[in-house]
């Protein structure tokens, strides 16, 4: 019997353009195909409510595809660097494959285990299977990391030409099982589905994880919200995004075939999209890319300020308020709109979340760290690069950020981007009877209006937590503070 080798699932659940796997099973030997879920992990963070959901249906397709190859999904739960060790001994593996991690935990994590097998005399590989460009590929002129994303994304792209996918084995022959050593686990027993209460029904009607919805997901995309992307986007109420987000945190895609499906579908007329739809999608896969970048540099991105002079703001700790914004209760329709679309479908259009972020820290002054904490356990999508990244772009305090004075107005923001009130009628119902002239600001709504719709401030809806001009002079007081405290 040819010695088996290993390969270990981690956030790359697919088969398709999986290039630790591939290399593995170019091997031609056996291969034994493990996923491990560690709750009691202290070397990055466990997974959010909703991350946990999709992982139970990830893991679950997965499985089903692996077996229609011909092969078998083993899952454990426990500690990485106990199972390994002893599954490589005991089913005598000649060789270890993963695909690489960027936390700098999961990388202390990485390199302590692989220095273990290694030292038992077994190689451990490692690839790159979720980013165009390594972190450490690109550099500024001095050889350090870099902190402005166009001088990152020209350097990235510049002479280099990202490969093309590669499909997904045709075959895959499983070691045979262990009679000891550690056992196999069965998926219900990895406890990662709600039950009591089981609140996922919404994300169940909004998603299908796994490989096969990835592949559907970019399919739609490129022949709809594609075509006209470059505008589009930041439409909450048009249906002008990718939604393939969860898939890419999940690695149920990858950034590479992404990349050329879209580059195809613009090339070869299959979509309309034009070049300038092309070049912004692309930047914002180069947002991603920087959000890795920060985050393998950075000590702890989810909780240490890039930007160091950060660490004296004078924030506000008050809960009421706090939990109004998690709920959707703020008074202000499309703050409250977007954090109902987060709670209901696990998912956040991306300039809502820009605007919901700005309410928590801006207008309430609450620490950006307690709304990345939220985004953590209720998106699907949030990864321990582009969620805390993302946050310290709003709050001023990261790397390129937009500067703390940088305010967004909630009604003018609304106004703009949901003109007729579409998306707010659709996940704040209790306001769909309102004009578009009246719905991003009901409480300027004169009595009738209200009661023709329904609407009665304070009872059906709320008033607005905090006032807009007061909160606003409040942050930039706070802000010319700490300017002047440096």
């Amino acid at each position: 019997m040819t010695d088996p080798v290993l390969f270990w699932f981690r956030d790359d659940l697919r088969l398709a353009d999986n290039p630790a796997l591939l290399a593995a099973c170019a091997d031609h030997r056996p291969i034994r195909l493990i996923y491990i879920l560690h709750d009691g992990q202290t070397h990055s963070r466990p997974l959010g409510a909703a991350q946990r959901w999709w992982l139970h249906h990830s893991l679950e397709r997965l499985s089903s595809d692996i077996v229609g190859l011909g092969g078998q999904l083993e899952l454990y739960r426990g500690d990485p660097s106990e199972i390994i060790p002893e599954l490589v001994k005991l089913a005598k593996i000649s060789a270890v494959y993963w695909n690489r991690r960027y936390h700098k935990g999961d990388i202390a994590c990485d390199s302590a285990l692989k220095a273990l097998i290694e030292g038992m005399g077994i190689p451990v590989r490692s690839f790159n299977s979720t980013l165009i460009r390594e972190p450490w590929e690109v550099q500024s002129k001095a050889g350090g990391p870099m902190r402005v994303f166009t001088p990152f994304w020209r350097t990235a792209r510049e002479d280099y030409v990202v490969p093309q996918p590669k499909p997904a084995p045709t075959t895959l022959s499983s070691a045979p099982s262990l009679n000891e050593g550690p056992k196999p686990v069965g998926l219900a027993e990895l406890n990662l589905r709600p039950t009591s209460p089981d609140w996922s029904q919404g994300l169940a009607d909004a998603w299908v994880p796994g490989e096969a919805g990835a592949l559907d997901t970019i399919d739609r995309f490129i022949e709809g919200g594609f075509e006209g992307y470059s505008e589009n986007r930041n439409r909450p109420d048009l249906p002008s995004t990718s939604r393939l987000a969860p898939y890419l945190r999940f690695g149920e895609i990858s950034i590479r075939k992404v990349w050329h499906a879209a580059e195809l579908a613009v090339h070869s007329g299959r979509s309309r999209a034009n070049a300038e739809d092309l070049r912004v999608f692309q930047s914002e896969l180069g947002w991603r890319e920087f959000s890795y970048h920060l985050l393998y540099h950075q000590e702890d991105l989810a909780t240490i300020n890039v930007q160091r002079s950060f660490d004296g703001f004078t924030w506000v700790n008050d809960p009421v308020l706090l939990k109004a914004w998690q709920r959707g209760q703020t008074g202000y329709p499309i703050v409250d709109a977007g954090m109902r679309e987060l709670w209901q479908t696990g998912f956040m259009h991306n300039r809502v979340r820009m605007i919901v972020a700005s309410f928590l820290i801006k207008h309430l002054r609450i620490d950006w760290r307690k709304g990345e904490n939220w985004f953590w356990d209720t998106l699907l999508d949030a990864d321990p690069a582009s969620n805390p990244a993302s946050w310290q772009w709003v709050a001023g305090s990261g790397a390129d950020a937009a500067p703390y004075f940088r305010i967004f107005n909630p009604m003018l923001q609304s106004e703009k981007f949901d003109p007729n009130g579409t998306y707010i009628r659709r996940f704040v119902p209790e306001l769909a009877g309102l004009s578009p002239s009246v719905i991003h600001a009901p409480w300027e709504a004169r009595p009738l209006e209200l009661s023709s719709a329904g609407v009665r401030l304070g009872d059906t809806y709320p008033f607005p937590v905090v006032d807009h001009e007061r909160a606003r002079d409040s942050a930039l007081k706070a802000f010319q503070a700490l300017k002047e405290s440096a």
